[in-house]
């Protein structure tokens, strides 16, 4: 197990190393990617492109430019962004991390929590009325657009009913820092949380539902009714356990991509200054320096992620060990 464990973070270093290569290639030696034009602006001289690539270290080899990026994003930490050169990077990004982590773990907790409920119920009262109706409300949240439910939201609880009992309570879009205020950082994203939640609930319902009604059909679920076990043990006590794994494979990427920015759209709608929110303002003003660094930390959270989750099958699934 340790080996498999040592192997597995040996596996998480290389591709993480090699995400830094390619997004660098990417954005520094692609044809007609020419950061210097960009930060010298329209008309620039020769001399002014000149001096730009000199000042920023863009007049060097590709390797020196890439280790020297590197040892700024991740060592001395005092790289700066390239339209407001005072303006550092990695702090600009560990402050958005905890806006981004608290909105997601939030949503993750609802959703977890409600498909499994949505997936229990529906497989245990399969083929009736009951499991067709979630199945149909699961299907409407898988369908509707978070940034259109965001928006919808927003209509509903800042502006038409805002003034009302039910969403009186509702603050204005933003963010209030858990440090500030444990009611108000709960306030400014209940709604996120929800809006964000109810596309996976409808996903993960579906597939638990799927899996949970499959494994009914086993052999081990067989023996376990003839041994006289009702069917709410069945599936809370044996099926249930099993089809956990696809869902555990499921959380593991969803999870690692939004909290690596791939709440965008929520973040954007919502007002908060999370890491989706500095990704689109970067991509906004071509920021080179920012974007790379929200594409590297993304996906240190996906690697992360899905390494967590190849160390979970081992405890969840006894075949894997």
């Amino acid at each position: 197990m340790i080996l498999v464990m040592v192997r597995r973070l040996g596996e998480m270093v290389f591709v993480l190393v090699s995400i830094s290569v390619l997004v660098f290639l990417i954005f520094f030696a692609t044809p007609g990617a020419d950061p210097a034009a960009r930060l010298a602006g329209r008309g620039a001289t020769p001399a002014t492109l000149a001096a730009v690539r000199h000042s920023f270290g863009l007049d060097k080899p590709l390797p020196v430019q890439y280790v020297l990026m590197m040892k700024h994003l991740f060592v001395t930490q005092d790289l700066t962004s390239f339209v407001n050169p005072g303006e550092k990077v990695v702090p600009a990004v560990l402050q958005a991390v905890p806006v981004t982590l608290s909105l997601v773990f939030g949503a993750a907790i609802i959703w977890v929590i409600a498909a499994l409920v949505v997936g229990v119920l529906a497989a245990w009262a399969r083929d009736t009325v009951l499991d067709r109706l979630l199945m149909l409300f699961s299907l409407i949240g898988v369908s509707m657009p978070v940034f259109w439910l965001a928006e919808v939201a927003n209509l509903i609880t800042q502006a038409r009913y805002h003034d009302t009992w039910l969403f009186s309570w509702v603050p204005a879009l933003g963010y209030v820092p858990l440090s500030v205020s444990v009611v108000g950082w709960f306030k400014s994203l209940v709604i996120p949380w929800t809006v964000l939640a109810v596309t996976y609930i409808g996903l993960y319902g579906r597939v638990l539902r799927s899996n949970l009604v499959e494994a009914m059909n086993e052999d081990y679920i067989r023996t376990a009714r003839a041994k006289g076990l009702s069917e709410r043990q069945i599936i809370l006590r044996h099926a249930l356990r099993m089809s956990l794994i696809t869902l555990v494979s499921m959380f593991g990427l969803d999870f690692g991509l939004l909290a690596g920015g791939g709440a965008l759209l929520i973040e954007v709608v919502s007002g908060l200054p999370g890491v989706g929110e500095l990704t689109y303002q970067a991509l906004q003003n071509l920021d080179l320096p920012f974007i790379m660094a929200a594409v590297l930390y993304g996906a240190v959270f996906i690697v992360v992620a899905n390494t967590v989750v190849d160390m979970l099958y081992a405890v969840i699934d006894p075949r894997a060990r």
